[in-house]
């Protein structure tokens, strides 16, 4: 099978099981414990909290490992609710990952401004500019898990920092894609292992050094006062093993993805001229590939190229099974109608660029099917 829906998760990758398996075999006890071998683990989560956080560009001290993103969102939304004036609003963006805006939403009721984006899913820093001094808090994501579409994070840091404005960044589908090296710049930023061939149910956080009072984990003693539990060193040393790696041996293909993923665009709009790619005109990851189909309901698409050994996805993993049209794709101004036809490909570093061909040709095969079904013969 090629395996096209990294986006969603990815398959473990060698550095990070190997890690994973020594970490659990030599430094399986618990590292706040206080005879000698756990004070040999407690310095290898402590080197694990230096090396990522040199990444970032960060101080080790703003780095808190959680279960993933889900936990974050909630944790730091939760704790901007009790600390942000309580008249005050946050500004979110609309095309955040479901967990994101669940948090939002459950933490500050009443009380969201929303930004719009372009046609392309690209908020608007003018947009940003005019609110500054009417929120205490802005919330939108470094890539968008559905589309790939990249947001100025980078800009939107400088305007939150000029403003004194607190600014939240969901990085989950940035890291292990591109270089995290700036990320330290931001206040609050939020990530998930399992999106760069870490295990799943390990994350973290990068938090603001005056984050006073702040739990990602209430009545917790770990994690610098910020968590509670015993550490799972083994998805820890894992990740940020996974992360290292993606930094330092695989970034540099980033070009070469990039043309096979624009390849494979090309090859599939000859092939289908109504095939439309979401964000074509933006900035995008350079694995990720959302585009839709003039015949066909998503569903149907994922059945039939799974059939044919190609796995892909409707969208946000998170939101399968919850019905209804996704809400990025609303946000951008697409109609429910255009949503259910939309498939996402989302590949990995490990991806082939035969790989790419073998699904742009089975994509190419399924298409007449769709196109002739009875739903979409028109009667005369």
């Amino acid at each position: 099978m090629s395996y096209f829906d990294h986006n969603a998760t990815t398959p473990l990758a060698p550095i990070a099981r190997e890690a994973w398996l020594k970490a659990a075999d030599e430094h399986w006890q618990n590292p706040s414990s206080p005879y000698r071998d756990a004070a040999k683990a407690k310095i290898r989560l402590d080197g694990a909290r230096e090396r990522l956080a040199e990444l970032l560009n960060t101080d080790p001290k703003q780095i808190v490992f959680d279960s993933g993103a889900t936990e974050g969102a909630h944790q730091i939304l939760r704790y901007l609710a009790k600390t942000l004036p309580a008249d005050q609003r946050i500004l979110v963006n609309r095309t955040e990952h479901p967990c994101v805006l669940a948090a939002a939403e459950e933490n500050f009721p009443q009380r969201i401004q929303w930004l719009d984006t372009d046609a392309n899913g690209v908020v608007r820093l003018d947009a940003i500019r005019a609110t500054l001094s009417t929120v205490g808090a802005i919330v939108v994501m470094a890539a968008n898990n559905e589309t790939g579409v990249l947001q100025p994070w980078q800009d939107i840091a400088k305007l939150a920092q000029q403003a004194r404005v607190t600014f939240v960044c969901d990085a989950s589908q940035w890291m292990g894609k591109l270089p995290a090296d700036g990320f330290g710049a931001v206040d609050w930023v939020i990530a998930a292992g399992h999106k760069f061939g870490a295990p799943k149910g390990v994350g973290f956080l990068k938090i603001p050094a005056d984050a006073k009072g702040f739990s990602a984990q209430p009545g917790g003693e770990q994690e610098n006062g910020h968590r509670g539990g015993t550490e799972n060193l083994p998805s820890i040393w894992s990740m940020v093993s996974a992360l290292a790696d993606a930094e330092q041996k695989k970034m540099f293909q980033e070009s070469e993805r990039l043309r096979w993923r624009e390849g494979f665009e090309q090859q599939i709009l000859r092939e289908i001229p109504e095939a439309r790619i979401v964000g074509q005109n933006a900035e995008r990851l350079w694995n990720t590939v959302s585009v839709i189909f003039p015949a066909g309901e998503n569903h149907r698409w994922v059945t039939k190229l799974d059939k044919l050994g190609c796995q892909v996805s409707t969208g946000s993993a998170c939101a399968t099974g919850k019905g209804g049209p996704s809400h990025v794709l609303a946000a951008m101004g697409f109609a429910p109608e255009e949503a259910r036809r939309v498939v996402r490909i989302s590949s990995g570093w490990e991806t082939t660029e035969a790989e790419w061909q073998q699904l742009a040709e089975a994509i190419a095969r399924v298409y007449p099917t769709l196109k002739t079904a009875p739903e979409n013969v028109v009667k005369i």
